[in-house]
């Protein structure tokens, strides 16, 4: 099968992988930005009890691994790499190996369902730094269009969901409500984009496809120096007023990571048991065989004359 691209970039923003990293992975995605020294030693010891190391580059790779087998499948030979914006495998590393290749148009694909500066942006013009730092200008990277509400991650999403749904007992399933969560950003940067909206719109579109009418949105993982606004309410606050079984659902992550595994698992279930109610927490979309297909697609999809 023929596709316009003749390679596929995965775009993600990277993770320390042992205990000596986490620091300097921090001072790196810090940099230039206003966070008390509080809360900066909050995360470290987050990484702490997550075992010094975080889980995201691993499951960005078998992202990578699985979109293979399916270009495999389809009969395309497009070779995969991943570039990261904040640690090892670094973007420019990445870009110098696709120049190398002889590849000359690419589809980047941005693991960020929500589009705002930080999720969207900032990796763009990481990307084009990368171009000029390696001197690779003849590449020609391509991005898909919104797919925050593509049917493919929407049944990859509703898949995940209904599993947690199976874990309550049947009144537990019968009283709960499903709580979506993404990353909280500053107000003033959601009033510049469309990430709210599109976080309703995916949330919705889950809760449609469960037949679900009790749903709701909040945040987490939210940092800053406090001095502004950021988008609420905090998932631990709606899960003290609740009152009924919770499943938590991370539909502004694509893979598990620090800011999943603990803000979920350990903060959020902390506060559940707090509050005697129930709380499972979906897994988030990962290498699910339909959210690697919605990628595949806009690879092949996207076909030469």
């Amino acid at each position: 099968m023929n596709s316009r691209y003749d390679a596929v970039l995965l775009i993600g923003f990277g993770g320390p992988t042992g205990a000596d990293e986490v620091r300097p992975f921090l001072n790196q995605v810090l940099s230039g930005r206003p966070v008390v020294r509080d809360r900066y030693e909050e995360v470290v010891r987050h990484y702490e009890l997550m075992g010094g190391r975080s889980p995201y580059n691993e499951h960005v790779e078998k992202q990578a691994a699985a979109l293979r087998a399916q270009l495999r499948g389809r009969k395309a030979e497009i070779p995969v790499y991943v570039g990261m914006r904040n640690w090892a495998p670094h973007l420019a590393q990445a870009v110098a190996e696709i120049a190398l290749s002889g590849a000359r148009r690419v589809l980047g694909f941005v693991l960020a369902p929500h589009r705002c500066e930080a999720s969207w942006d900032r990796y763009v013009a990481s990307v084009d730094e990368a171009i000029q730092k390696t001197g690779a200008r003849e590449l020609r990277i391509d991005y898909p269009s919104l797919w925050h509400d593509d049917p493919l991650f929407i049944e990859a999403w509703s898949e995940r969901v209904r599993a947690s749904i199976a874990r309550l007992d049947e009144l537990g399933q019968s009283r709960a409500e499903i709580v979506f969560t993404a990353h909280s950003i500053p107000v003033a940067m959601a009033k510049e984009s469309r990430y709210v909206e599109q976080l309703n719109e995916s949330s919705r579109l889950v809760a449609q496809a469960l037949n679900w009418n009790d749903w709701s949105i909040s945040y987490q993982s939210r940092s800053g120096d406090g001095r502004e606004p950021w988008l609420g309410p905090e998932l631990a606050e709606v899960l003290k007023t609740i009152g009924r079984p919770a499943i938590v659902a991370p539909i502004g992550f694509v893979c598990d990571h620090v800011e999943v595994l603990y803000d979920l698992d350990v903060e959020a279930a902390m506060v559940a048991r707090k509050s005697g109610i129930a709380m499972v927490r979906a897994h988030t979309v990962g290498d699910h065989p339909k959210f690697i297909e919605m990628i595949a697609s806009m690879v092949t999809s996207a076909k030469t004359d």
